[in-house]
């Protein structure tokens, strides 16, 4: 399996070439192209139809993946996330994983495990929308951020505290804490909320741009017209 990501950083699409019988595993609604010789295959994310439910109702992510398969030839398909922003490979040779936020996963090989059942599944659910998720096993992980990609490689037992909404992942050998970040009066007057204390040894993953900022921003932005349009109503 071949692959390139075009357009980086900001408007990122991954392009993977397949031979026969070769598969790529992607989120639901990630396809953007195919050749006619890839045929796709819905199946349920997780191992049982809870598994399934548990991730889509209280993860977030979509129900289904989907398979595609090269199947009567080579193929090639463009795959993108919705985020304007960046892709990056994660090669995993089976000795260390990733945790990453819900909203990073765009697609991977048929190795990598998307596992459901980490203690963090229910640990996680911090609001302000952190979720994370753990993969393990061999092959390619393909993540997504909003913005460029920010790495930053720790030392055993060097922290790093991070936005929640900047954190893309890091590597299972990491430890974390989610923490607030000051008192009440900074909670609400500094516009930071939760953060994620990490501390190597491993890598962390960021992103350069907040995706609830950037609402905020667009809501700032589009609230005069809408109340305009609402009063000439």
């Amino acid at each position: 399996m071949r692959y390139e990501i075009k357009y980086r950083p900001s408007y990122s699409l991954l392009v993977v070439n397949m031979d026969p019988g070769e598969t790529i595993v992607a989120e639901a609604g990630a396809m953007t192209y195919m050749t006619p010789t890839i045929e796709m295959r819905t199946r349920g994310r997780g191992q049982s139809v809870w598994d399934t439910l548990k991730v889509g109702l209280l993860g977030g992510q979509s129900f289904f993946v989907n398979d595609y398969v090269a199947a009567t030839g080579p193929g090639e398909i463009g795959l993108v996330a919705a985020p304007v922003g960046d892709i990056e490979k994660l090669p995993m040779d089976g000795t260390i994983g990733y945790i990453i936020q819900k909203s990073s996963y765009i697609a991977s090989s048929p190795g990598i495990n998307l596992d459901i059942q980490w203690q963090g599944f229910t640990k996680g659910i911090f609001g302000q929308g952190l979720f994370m998720i753990k993969t393990s096993g061999t092959g390619d992980l393909f993540i997504n951020t909003f913005g460029a990609i920010d790495k930053h490689s720790l030392l055993p037992g060097e922290k790093l505290i991070v936005d929640n909404f900047h954190l893309v992942g890091f590597t299972d050998t990491c430890s974390y804490e989610v923490k607030q970040l000051g008192g009440l009066k900074e909670l609400v007057l500094s516009g930071e909320g939760l953060v994620v204390e990490v501390t190597g040894p491993g890598e962390v993953y960021l992103q350069t741009k907040n995706l609830a900022e950037f609402a905020d921003w667009l809501w700032y932005v589009m609230e005069p017209k809408v109340r305009a349009v609402r009063g000439s109503r």
